[in-house]
């Protein structure tokens, strides 16, 4: 073998070994970071419970349903580039709930939170997160519904596991700073819906 090719072979040895390199570094720098969104979920919920009032994960999802008409009028234009960031929302209480068309308690649960959206206009931000859905079925939920507030869709189901969702439907109740201050897990009654959006509103003055 001559000189040129021996060199030519080892330039592409070691080329693959580079590449095998960065493989494995990514897969493992891809666990790391799964494992870590992982435990933060249950975290969250134990430090929720536990009346810390942590900070909610940022997210940043497509636009589902743009029908905005019981937001406050100063956060109308999160909207404009057909995605929806949590942090665009800062300075307003909110409300994220977790759900899905296919989810029999989100139906039970779906008009008191148009009722309680409505009848708080301006004053809260509703946010629907979508997961484990398709689309098609999700728009024919919102419009059977009469869905006035905004809803987003988590593709790869990495919102929900941030906020350590375990089920649907799961709602969040958020300060104006951002902290999540009440936690309501499965169908929300009117009465648990109400207490913990008053409560949203009342730590956020």
């Amino acid at each position: 073998m001559s000189k040129k090719a021996e060199r030519h072979r080892s330039w592409l040895r070691r080329a693959l070994q580079m590449v095998t390199i960065a493989i494995v570094v990514g897969l493992l720098g891809l666990l790391v970071r799964q494992t870590i969104v992982r435990d933060a979920g249950p975290r969250l919920v134990s430090e929720v419970k536990a009346g810390a009032d942590p900070s909610a994960p940022n997210f940043e999802l497509p636009l589902l349903w743009a029908h905005a008409e019981t937001w406050p009028q100063s956060v109308h234009s999160a909207l404009l580039d057909g995605r929806v960031s949590l942090r665009e929302l800062r300075g307003h209480p909110v409300v994220v709930n977790f759900w899905a068309s296919w989810c029999v308690p989100c139906k039970a649960e779906a008009p008191r939170l148009v009722a309680s959206a409505r009848a708080h206009t301006g004053r809260i931000a509703f946010i629907g997160v979508d997961v484990q859905d398709f689309k098609s079925d999700a728009r024919r939920f919102l419009t059977r519904y009469g869905t006035n507030y905004v809803s987003v869709r988590d593709g790869d189901d990495s919102t929900s596991s941030a906020y350590g969702v375990t089920g649907i439907p799961e709602t969040y109740y958020l300060d104006a700073r951002g902290r999540i201050v009440a936690h309501s897990v499965g169908e929300v009654s009117r009465q648990e819906l109400e207490a913990n959006v008053n409560k949203a509103i009342e730590e956020s003055r």
